[in-house]
């Protein structure tokens, strides 16, 4: 298993660069994080796309929606973007998002989800359900199926998609049609193979993803409910999963696991596998590995949303 070439040339400036986020506040990663962003010059064009500020319990969430294309009611996709629980928001997703949109012709809603420390467990993932709930809510004024609604993140938001799936089938809806998962947090457990060979130099350090727990879920007990690590959860009944998997990422065990044990509890899993990516690669436009698992990824995902 070898690194893509693209990703090759690069790791050392990505890795080096990454800054030590484990030995920061919350705010100073953010700051941090923040201040390394740059937005597209000519971002990819939408249909639409608006802001608008959706109510949920002791305050509200922002949320951006895209919208393709193409006659009412379309499929929606609800997205919550990584930065282990901490940082990131929806500038730093927009160019994904765009471009998921445009790829499945539907209606993609990204959560600006409240973040840890500030807000700890289970803050994000009841303001994950909360958005999927007002979509099914609100499916005719938003342009929506509400038979057609997936939920879906990366990395953090990963952890936060699965979740959401998991309320919603313990709390009686709303109904989805599947879940997109890519490279997702599923699991507190740092003794994995792939932590140990891929924890460091490969751009998301080890020392991070613990820091990142400890912001999210200080409690180690609370780390073993279902709604903090899925893995921990009963599966059955779950909406069919499209899980992106990547071969050099402290994630990937986790991320195996989780792919198996939804097998395992009767749920359809499309497992799309890009052994030489790093964890946050289709975040990266300029890698063309990144293309492919946006295309792969949205066919899948496309065929369970327009099927």
């Amino acid at each position: 298993m070898r690194l893509d070439p693209q990703i090759a040339a690069l790791i050392d400036a990505l890795d080096g660069g990454f800054p030590a986020v484990h030995t920061m506040t919350g705010a100073q990663a953010r700051a941090t994080i923040r201040s390394r962003f740059t937005p597209a010059a000519e971002p990819e064009p939408v249909h639409s796309v608006h802001d608008m500020a959706v109510p949920v319990d002791d305050g509200e969430v922002p949320v951006r929606v895209y919208r393709p294309a193409g006659p009412a009611p379309l499929p929606a996709l609800v997205f919550a973007h990584g930065g282990g629980f901490v940082f990131c928001d929806l500038d730093s997703h927009d160019g994904l998002c765009r471009n998921l949109s445009n790829r499945l012709g539907a209606v993609v809603i990204s959560v600006g989800y409240r973040l840890a420390p500030e807000h700890r467990w289970p803050t994000a993932a009841e303001d994950m359900y909360a958005v999927t709930r007002w979509v099914s809510g609100d499916a005719d004024a938003l342009g929506v199926d509400p038979a057609r609604i997936a939920v879906g993140g990366d990395s953090a938001g990963g952890n936060l998609a699965a979740v959401t799936a998991l309320m919603a089938r313990d709390r009686g809806g709303p109904a989805l049609r599947a879940q997109l998962l890519l490279y997702p947090v599923i699991a507190a457990d740092f003794d994995t193979e792939s932590y140990r060979l891929f924890g460091h130099g490969f751009y998301n350090p080890e020392p991070a993803l613990r820091w990142y727990w400890d912001q999210y879920v200080p409690a180690l007990s609370d780390r073993q409910h279902p709604y903090a690590s899925p893995l921990h959860g009963e599966l059955t009944g779950l909406p069919p999963a499209v899980m992106v998997m990547t071969g050099h990422d402290p994630l990937r065990d986790e991320a195996v696991a989780y792919a198996q044990a939804l097998t395992d509890a009767g749920v359809p899993v499309v497992r799309c596998e890009f052994d030489g990516a790093v964890h946050g690669f289709m975040t990266m436009p300029m890698l063309d590995i990144a293309h492919e698992a946006r295309r792969r990824s949205c066919q899948e995902l496309t065929a369970l949303l327009h099927g």
